[in-house]
């Protein structure tokens, strides 16, 4: 099922420059990209955002953290975008995540962790409806659809 999903580089993987290999990992699997923009999160937007985790321990590093610098936020589509997108990122703790994910590969630690992914279609759409305006996100064919999916 094609869906869409929500994505950002974190301000440590901005700062590292490693948004190109983010986002080349992302096209490679046939992920398209939608939307695409670099921007630092205001804290309203930031608490919008992480207000499922208000109240605990660490809600307020994680704002902190998260408006420290710019990010780099997608709209990402495929088949069961959000599955595949959450996979590749591999697990919260890159100590725990496998060698060949973005974080097994390219993390050291929980906080610092260099990629966000919507946890199920109904986070996806709540998150791109905070990062991005219906005009933002642009509607087209990859060219090599074709090569990527059962017709």
């Amino acid at each position: 099922m094609i869906e869409r999903t929500f994505a950002m580089v974190k301000p440590d993987g901005v700062q590292r420059g490693l948004v190109g290999e983010v986002v080349s990992r992302f096209e490679k699997r046939g992920i398209k990209v939608c939307a695409l923009k670099m921007m630092k999160i205001p804290k309203e937007l930031a608490e919008r955002h992480y207000a499922e985790h208000n109240g605990k321990s660490f809600y307020d590093s994680l704002v902190s953290f998260i408006t420290s610098g710019p990010v780099v936020c997608m709209v990402l589509e495929g088949d069961n975008a959000v599955t595949a997108v959450r996979a590749m990122m591999g697990k919260t703790n890159p100590q725990d995540a496998p060698i060949g994910t973005i974080r097994g590969d390219l993390a050291m630690h929980t906080s610092k962790n260099i990629v966000h992914g919507s946890d199920s279609p109904e986070s996806a759409k709540r998150e791109i409806a905070l990062f991005f305006n219906d005009y933002e996100i642009q509607i087209y064919e990859r060219i090599d659809n074709t090569w990527l999916y059962e017709c």
